[in-house]
């Protein structure tokens, strides 16, 4: 190989390199587990040691862990954002039977395991940043494995129409640990018929 062609291969390889790690969002796969798994453990200290922690003192006191199933980076995907054209207020129901209002803002379009996923993105009344979004949802894990209530994500929107979706990082309303809490229950749109074996598994006590 002459050393025209070295320099060629040596860009090549550079610009290929630049183009994963821009993909990936400038993580390695052993850096991507490890924010995760730090995540979880910061989740874990709140509910063990946080004064505003749904667990009462006796369950504190026996929690040792919580549950999760293993970092699979192919469900944190990047989606597209569809808006909706009428964007009004809406009340979701809550656990305990009232209701919390919410915008119904887009919904967000994206390929999972072969199939198109389209889920509702809302937005709390009162919220002031606008680039921020709650997504409830339940799948083909809800009461198996998962808590049969849903689970929740707090997504921030990344780009002009578009927002990262990290099932990883799904994680268990209050009212999953501790009854006297009412929990938004995923609207309709997002009652998924496909399993999302990632994220946070039913607490036991």
């Amino acid at each position: 190989m002459n050393q025209k062609n070295i320099v060629i291969l040596l860009i090549v390889v550079v610009v290929l390199g630049s183009l994963i790690y821009t993909l990936s969002g400038g993580e390695s796969t052993e850096q991507y587990t490890e924010r995760i798994e730090a995540e979880r453990e910061r989740q874990f200290k709140y509910l063990k040691f946080n004064f505003e922690s749904p667990l009462t003192e006796p369950q504190k006191k026996e929690l040792d862990k919580l549950s999760f199933y293993p970092v699979d980076e192919s469900y944190k995907v990047k989606a597209r954002m569809e808006p909706i054209e009428v964007k009004r207020m809406v009340q979701i129901p809550l656990t305990d039977g009232s209701v919390e209002k919410y915008v119904r803002h887009s919904f967000a379009v994206f390929e999972l395991n072969g199939q198109e996923v389209k889920l509702l993105l809302l937005q709390a009344a009162d919220e002031v940043d606008k680039r921020n979004f709650f997504l409830a949802f339940a799948d083909q894990t809800s009461t198996e494995e998962t808590y049969g209530g849903g689970r929740y994500l707090n997504l921030r929107q990344d780009g002009q129409r578009s927002i990262t979706i990290d099932f990883n990082l799904a994680f268990n309303p209050y009212c999953a640990y501790n009854p006297d809490y009412a929990c938004p229950i995923p609207p309709k749109e997002n009652i998924l018929e496909i399993p999302i074996p990632v994220g946070e598994k039913n607490y036991s006590k």
